[in-house]
């Protein structure tokens, strides 16, 4: 198997664009070489634990409404036509993401990082529902196969959130300022959201390269 890391953050579009991208030429090729890792990296570092309102952020972000609308448009626009599935009016909140990448952290201890990075994308961009929230995390937890009591045990302490700034801290430190990232084999690098048919022509080249080994 060769390593594919992923650097994402729960609430950053285009991660949830460019995992769905990967997600099809992964199902074309059921003989693919990859063990996905999921990572952290935060968009928004500093964000109060309780959120803010999502268009008051965005907002801010990109110089008032009309800025706000022709970025969230051209990603609107760009998710229609890739059939990636996003409901942006659903959305009241951008939440901080500590409590979401320490639930991704634990899931990858129990092999069930996809199941919550898919549920995590499925709540935040088609439920509308706050995943800053440590009840709904727990409950998305359970949904993913994961013990949800233990988990919001887990969310009420401060367990590996040291870990998950420290490892955002270290990403930034090695030139990663946007996500989705991804890096194939501990060498080589992609970002952002790469075509299906990009993905399909690396796994078919990983897998000749390794049939020749």
């Amino acid at each position: 198997m060769i390593t594919l890391d992923i650097l994402s953050d729960p609430i950053c579009p285009w991660c949830l664009i460019g995992k769905t991208l990967l997600d099809r030429a992964v199902a074309r090729h059921p003989d693919q070489p990859f063990a996905i890792a999921w990572h952290p990296f935060m968009l928004n570092p500093d964000m109060p634990p309780e959120g803010v309102d999502r268009r008051a952020y965005l907002e801010a972000k990109f110089g008032g409404p009309a800025g706000a609308a022709r970025v969230y448009g051209r990603i609107a626009e760009f998710a229609r036509e890739a059939g990636v599935e996003i409901d942006f009016d659903t959305i009241a909140r951008t939440p901080s993401t500590v409590d979401a990448h320490r639930l991704i952290h634990w899931a990858g201890l129990e092999g069930r990082q996809g199941a919550v990075v898919d549920a995590l994308f499925r709540a935040y961009f088609r439920e509308g529902r706050d995943i800053g929230d440590k009840a709904v995390l727990a409950e998305i937890a359970g949904e993913a196969g994961m013990d949800a009591q233990m988990t919001a045990t887990l969310l009420a302490g401060e367990a590996d959130v040291a870990e998950i700034r420290a490892r955002d801290a270290d990403a930034r430190a090695r030139g990663v300022n946007g996500v989705p990232t991804f890096v194939v084999a501990g060498q080589y690098v992609l970002s952002g959201a790469q075509p299906t048919d990009t993905w399909e022509k690396v796994i078919e080249e990983l897998s000749r390269v390794g049939t020749e080994a």
